[in-house]
């Protein structure tokens, strides 16, 4: 593990918020907040891939880099593949951090965090998880849940993830957030890879890297990061940012 790259992949597809990418967050469009919080994150170079020229400008107007991809793809792990390729042929990055575009407010530890399983050769995949506090959210089919084997305080090797309740019995339950950090050799094989039963079953697409016996392992982190997926979300993220860029000022 020694060079890591992020991608964030990012496309204007969403149909409960159009043009998702481009909503405007404190004066600057919410990819270019993910963007930041990912240079934040201090791990590697980082990159947006997009089918989109207007996803590209606007991240290349605030310093970023872009890299333009296919419209065809069926996922961003796939476009983050296309996009690995293009930026470096020669294969010198050896980890690739997939962070979704709709996380404006993630916290870049968090980012930082999801690199360190992989210092295991037997690791494969590394995403993170955090603690199901509210009661709500364990029967919540939306709240993905990760089962897995206790290595460590704060680190998992994962078993399996479920829309479902589990496991059962007394104990914490962990809310799956989809960030990833593929070794590049994982990537190649997970994207060459057909849909597995049980990703279609449970429209988990990191199960069909568990059913091909690639290995995941999960870290602990304090929080989940705010998805933005529509109107509401987007208010949500608004203020949280807002009161951050005040509390900045306040400590400046």
């Amino acid at each position: 593990m020694s060079d890591p790259i992020v991608l964030i992949p990012s496309r204007l597809a969403a149909t409960r918020l159009p043009n998702k990418p481009l909503a405007e967050i404190a004066g600057e469009p919410m990819i270019v907040h993910v963007w930041r919080r990912a240079v934040e994150a201090g791990i590697g170079p980082v990159a947006v891939a997009t089918d989109a020229p207007e996803i590209a400008e606007a991240v290349t107007r605030a310093g970023g880099s872009a890299v333009m991809t296919r419209t065809d793809h069926a996922s961003g792990s796939d476009r983050i593949f296309e996009a690995v390729e293009k930026l470096d042929p020669d294969g010198r990055h050896d980890v690739i951090v997939n962070v979704q575009g709709d996380l404006p407010t993630i916290d870049p530890a968090a980012i930082a965090a999801s690199i360190v399983p992989l210092s295991d050769p037997e690791v494969d995949i590394a995403t993170l998880v955090a603690v199901i506090a509210r009661e709500e959210e364990k029967t919540n089919p939306n709240v993905v849940k990760m089962v897995g084997s206790p290595l460590s305080a704060g680190h998992f090797r994962a078993l399996y993830f479920t829309r479902a309740t589990a496991p059962y019995g007394e104990g914490p339950l962990y809310h799956h957030i989809g960030l990833y950090a593929y070794r590049r050799k994982a990537l190649q094989r997970f994207v060459g890879l057909k849909p597995s039963p049980l990703e279609t079953r449970e429209k988990l697409e990191q199960l069909r890297a568990l059913e091909a016996g690639m290995r995941i392992d999960a870290v602990v982190v304090d929080d989940v990061p705010l998805g933005v997926d529509t109107p509401h979300d987007l208010e949500r993220a608004r203020e949280i940012i807002a009161a951050r860029m005040i509390g900045s000022r306040r400590t400046s």
